[in-house]
């Protein structure tokens, strides 16, 4: 696949700055691949379209990751908790001006990764700021409003977005199971290179209980909610471990053994996020699920609107 089938032109008013008061007020579009019909729905309606697909969400919790230095001037942003104590990896800059083996305030950098990548010691616990994405320019006001209501687990970097229009009460009428799979920013870096088979995505951690996964393996049908739900329901249908890391890199051509439906936001362009969007829909129709999305007035990434594909 060539990256370029990746863009699509945005208008910058449709890229959602804040969340809406109510989460479960965001608009849903409900796609049907057999009959390649579209709905306009609310999102508080999506029991009343999915049926009895048991729905698969993943529990992480993003960790106010980003924490700022003073000389010079910039920030580390962690990724990953390593397994050694007080160790991780994390992105830092102005990488070309830091030193390894120095401290820059609660952060000692042992090892330059490449790539603005370091291995680094934390002092303490995360107590940074929540490292929102760069196309949000406001201040968010709760930053529980960048997690999900069911977050538990910390270790992400940046939230699996389809989660955060859940609200206590569409949960209740629902039937849901938990996997874990905690999120790196290369989810979301975008695609530089000109073949999608020619880009690396970094391993994730996952993990799933052995229960979860029997009563998931064992359904009639199963909404997996958001990419990094899929990325871990289709690790593991290829006969994983149940903790480990995930390389899976899905695109389009992919077969797709334990995803029935997916519920997703709208994504950047040249992401790995469309491209597994456009294997599970195909290429085209996503075009036109995405102009169509564009035309009504959607709105887009992290704080937008989702999708329903059935």
């Amino acid at each position: 696949m060539r990256t370029r089938e990746l863009d699509y032109d945005l208008p910058p008013e449709l890229i959602a700055q804040h969340p809406l008061p109510r989460r479960d007020a965001s608009r849903l579009l409900v796609y049907e691949r057999v009959s390649k019909r579209v709905h306009h729905r609310r999102f508080a309606e999506l029991p009343d379209v999915l049926g009895d697909a048991l729905v698969v969400a993943n529990d992480t919790r993003v960790v106010p990751a980003r924490i700022p230095i003073e000389r010079p001037k910039g920030e580390v942003l962690l990724l990953e908790r390593l397994p050694q104590e007080g160790l991780w990896e994390g992105l830092a800059r102005p990488t070309r001006r830091l030193e390894a083996g120095k401290r820059y305030g609660p952060v000692q950098l042992l090892e330059h990764l490449g790539e603005g990548r370091w291995r680094l010691r934390l002092d303490g616990e995360p107590a940074g700021e929540t490292p929102l994405p760069p196309y949000i320019a406001e201040p968010l006001a709760d930053p529980e409003r960048y997690q999900t209501v069911y977050a538990r687990e910390a270790g992400s970097a940046a939230a699996p977005t389809a989660g955060l229009h859940f609200t206590e009460d569409v949960l209740a009428r629902l039937e849901v199971e938990r996997i874990t799979l905690h999120v790196g920013l290369d989810t979301f870096r975008p695609v530089a290179v000109e073949e999608l088979d020619h880009h690396v995505l970094h391993g994730e951690r996952y993990e799933v209980a052995p229960s979860a996964w029997e009563r998931i393996r064992r359904a009639p049908r199963v909404l997996a909610v958001g990419t990094t739900t899929v990325r871990v329901l289709e690790t593991l249908a290829r006969e994983a471990p149940l903790t480990g890391r995930t390389e899976l890199f899905v695109v389009p051509g992919f077969e797709f053994r334990r995803t029935d439906a997916l519920l997703t936001n709208f994504h950047l362009p040249r992401s790995t996020l469309l491209a597994l969007v456009m294997a599970f829909v195909g290429i085209e129709e996503t075009r036109r699920l995405y102009r169509l999305a564009i035309q009504e007035r959607y709105r887009f990434y992290s704080f937008g609107d989702a999708m329903l594909v059935l």
